[in-house]
């Protein structure tokens, strides 16, 4: 069954992959609503049944090309827009994982016009989403102590 995102029920559950190479990052802009054009961490929804492991790794080769080894733990991040009626329209529990990368080259998925690696000093400068940089910084700081 398809995961009702616009409207939903409940919250949708995502996975998301923060990796990091020195200091440069994977971003992917986004493709779809919500928060088209702008560049944030890749991830996606987690499927009933399946394992946040197995979304995670999935969902970093759909939209990256790169097979990742999740690490730790960086953040429970929680976005909630409201629509124009005032209900909510969308509603995202995302776990953002810091991942080392194992294989693959990195490009873009079907649903992201671009994969890039970012350097940390750039980042300022890009249309990132909400609360990204903050999540980024913490892993960062995270990706040092596991010698990335």
């Amino acid at each position: 069954m398809a995961i009702r995102r616009e409207y939903p029920a409940h919250p949708t559950l995502g996975a998301a992959g923060i990796v990091i190479r020195g200091q440069s990052v994977v971003l992917v802009e986004r493709g779809r609503e919500p928060l088209k054009g702008q560049w944030s961490i890749p991830g996606g929804a987690v499927e009933t049944g399946e394992a946040l492991d197995t979304a995670l790794r999935r969902e970093m080769l759909e939209e990256t090309g790169l097979t990742v080894e999740p690490l730790e733990l960086v953040t429970v991040f929680e976005r909630i827009t409201s629509g124009p009626d005032g209900g909510t329209r969308y509603h995202y529990v995302i776990l953002d994982y810091l991942c080392r990368h194992v294989a693959g080259e990195l490009r873009a998925g079907d649903d992201a016009p671009a994969a890039r690696w970012i350097r940390r000093d750039e980042l300022g400068g890009l249309p990132l989403t909400e609360g990204a940089l903050t999540v980024l910084e913490k892993a960062f700081r995270m990706a040092a102590a596991h010698g990335l």
